[in-house]
């Protein structure tokens, strides 16, 4: 990987127009407070998660009174998958780019989207309400072991967004471009990385994220049938746009890489295998 990787290549050309914004005291003042917004509620959201699935979704601040916390939990596992996935729909982009008042609307659209998101990770780890159920707690070698898989699917995970467009994924795209009063310019259809693999890494390392616990409750139990299900399905949409906007491109780099799990290797792979 060099400079001169489109992955790398974006985001120092996007940097360097921000570091140097035209006049504009208002325009500035509103792509800041947005970036720092943004970027406060994503690193909140990621830190809940990680530390709520680590402890199986025991430890967490909500306290619905049972059996009522059976609908609160529920609520929060709906709304995430579903309003993370209407929001990328055409209407949901139009929405999200009229949902900032003022001319910046459409160019704050990816970071509004990721503060939502964001937002909606924070509410669903951090207001769980917890069973206090623990079926199985790892310990010793082997609590070390599972601790490792949890750490390297969260590093899949990081590599797949950084390998898609990390400043999209992050939300930076949006606040950044109108610092730089700049259109933002999105990553092209991903093929490098991880995406040589698979088509839908994001989604396979969250899934593994969800799996590789070292502590299984009822509550774990249940996010992690409910998100894997939303794993395999949701890309199926993500696929019709991307189908629909790269055409004879994403047909033949499906045709070429599986959806969710990676091929084995053949002798085709292996020119030296014997």
């Amino acid at each position: 990987m060099t400079l001169n990787d489109p992955r790398i290549a974006r985001l120092i050309t996007l940097i360097r127009a921000a570091l140097r914004p035209p006049p504009g005291a208002g325009r500035i003042v509103v792509a800041l407070g947005f970036g720092a917004l943004c970027h406060l509620l994503f690193a909140l959201g990621v830190l809940a998660m990680v530390v709520a699935m680590f402890f199986g979704m025991s430890e967490s601040l909500g306290s619905v009174p049972w059996p009522w916390a059976v609908l609160a939990n529920a609520a929060l596992i709906v709304q995430f998958p579903l309003a993370h996935s209407l929001l990328l729909t055409g209407p949901g982009g139009r929405f999200l780019a009229r949902l900032v008042p003022g001319p910046h609307g459409r160019t704050l659209a990816t970071t509004t989207y990721a503060i939502i998101a964001s937002a909606q990770l924070l509410a669903l780890f951090a207001f769980w309400t917890p069973s206090g159920v623990v079926w199985w707690r790892a310990e010793g070698g082997l609590f070390w072991a599972v601790t490792t898989a949890y750490a390297a699917s969260w590093l899949i995970l990081l590599k797949a967004s950084f390998d898609a467009g990390a400043e999209v994924q992050s939300g930076a795209l949006g606040w950044m471009s109108l610092l730089a009063r700049k259109t933002p310019v999105f990553p092209d259809m991903p093929t490098q990385g991880v995406f040589r693999v698979i088509r839908q890494p994001i989604y396979a390392a969250f899934a593994l994220t969800l799996w590789t616990v070292p502590v299984w409750t009822p509550d774990q139990l249940v996010l992690a049938i409910s998100f894997t299900a939303y794993c395999l399905l949701a890309p199926r949409l993500k696929e019709r746009r991307f189908a629909a906007r790269y055409g004879n491109r994403f047909a033949a780099y499906r045709a070429g890489v599986p959806y969710m799990l990676p091929r084995p290797p053949t002798s085709k792979d292996q020119p030296h295998a014997q």
